[in-house]
């Protein structure tokens, strides 16, 4: 199953999958990463979940953002949640 991109952060979740389909480590990728468990019971295949991505999607988010690091981080991760629910009540 691919990620339905009609849900909210569904944006994100598809160009994650896509991302780490292609070996890139990116935001996107690093967030899908972070959900592969449960994106996986959901049905979607994740290839090659990146380890540690908590970290590494904070160290990245720090370097670019500096002081809004945290919230940005915390921003992505509700944006993920949100899919994940949304896809479980579509089911």
């Amino acid at each position: 199953m691919n990620a339905d991109t009609n849900l909210p952060g569904g944006d994100l979740v598809a160009q994650g999958l896509d991302d780490l389909a292609r070996g890139v480590e990116s935001i996107p990728a690093l967030l899908v990463s972070i959900g592969a468990p449960r994106l996986g019971r959901l049905g979607i295949r994740v290839p090659a979940a990146i380890a540690a991505p908590e970290r590494r999607l904070f160290e990245r988010l720090q370097a670019a953002h500096a002081d809004a690091a945290h919230s940005r981080y915390n921003a992505l991760v509700r944006r993920l949640v949100s899919y994940e629910r949304t896809a479980a009540c579509a089911r």
